[in-house]
């Protein structure tokens, strides 16, 4: 017996959660994502600005990344739109090169399954993985680590579901380094507060900001989160003495056993 199509039609959008439940057996909260706010999105993208200022956190970036997570619009679609904005394709240039470290890292996850929770490589910091804590502490999880700029992160994560890329990377770092945590429960902690969550993107970058797949750690200052946040997080120093220390002294602090990257 050929089962009866799918009703495509809805009064609202509260009956159509109701009946996406009662097909799945799913009594999670529904994505808030919504194609008006899709086409909202894709009528601001600004290619150029996006360039020009994608690494401050009031920068003009897309805020696509749940949308092609969800396949309510695609990569090429973006890429499409993106060129057609402006006069000169240099101008398009970081965010074309965005989407294909998206597309990167699906390929990746495509041949090399394994390695999305795996080490790719060994860590290098001077540590083996051996050194790493297994398990998320409960002042991350719960944003009181007592550094001010972190905790503001963790708590716009958990509230949000979404993080500036700029943030993510901080977090990552933190949690790896400052706290030397295994990078996969810092990984599986992300994923399970965003809303733009993807498997590959998200772990594979976990792994270039713990090493195991780069060729150094990333690690970040203070003064690195004022000049890209501002006023936007709290970035005194009062507040965040982990972070308030110069690239050389991080490193040596950090990575005693490693210092030359």
């Amino acid at each position: 017996m050929i089962p009866a199509p799918l009703p495509r039609q809805f009064p609202d959008r509260a009956a159509l959660i109701d009946h996406v439940r009662m097909i799945s057996g799913d009594e999670g909260d529904a994505s808030p994502i919504t194609a008006t706010d899709l086409n909202a999105a894709l009528n601001a993208l600004d290619p150029a600005g996006y360039g020009k200022t994608r690494n401050f956190l009031n920068g003009k970036v897309t805020r696509l990344s749940a949308y092609i997570r969800h396949g309510m619009v695609s990569l090429n679609h973006v890429r499409n739109l993106a060129l057609a904005r402006v006069s000169r394709k240099a101008d398009a240039e970081k965010l074309v090169q965005e989407l294909g470290w998206r597309e990167f890292w699906r390929k990746v996850q495509a041949q090399h399954p394994d390695w999305i929770w795996t080490d790719v490589e060994a860590y290098k910091t001077g540590f083996t993985a051996a050194d790493y804590t297994d398990d998320l502490p409960d002042d991350i999880a719960a944003a009181e680590t007592g550094v001010a700029a972190i905790d503001d992160i963790i708590t716009r994560l958990k509230t949000d579901g979404y993080l500036h890329n700029h943030l993510r990377m901080y977090l990552a770092s933190y949690v790896v380094h400052w706290r030397q945590v295994k990078w996969q429960a810092g990984a599986r902690f992300m994923l399970s507060h965003l809303i733009d969550a993807d498997l590959a993107s998200n772990n594979l970058s976990w792994q270039w900001i713990a090493s195991t797949y780069s060729s150094k750690p990333y690690i970040f200052n203070l003064e690195n989160m004022q000049k890209y946040c501002g006023s936007l997080i709290t970035t005194s120093a009062q507040h965040n003495a982990p972070l308030d220390a110069s690239y050389e002294e991080l490193s040596a602090r950090l990575f005693p056993h490693k210092q030359e990257f």
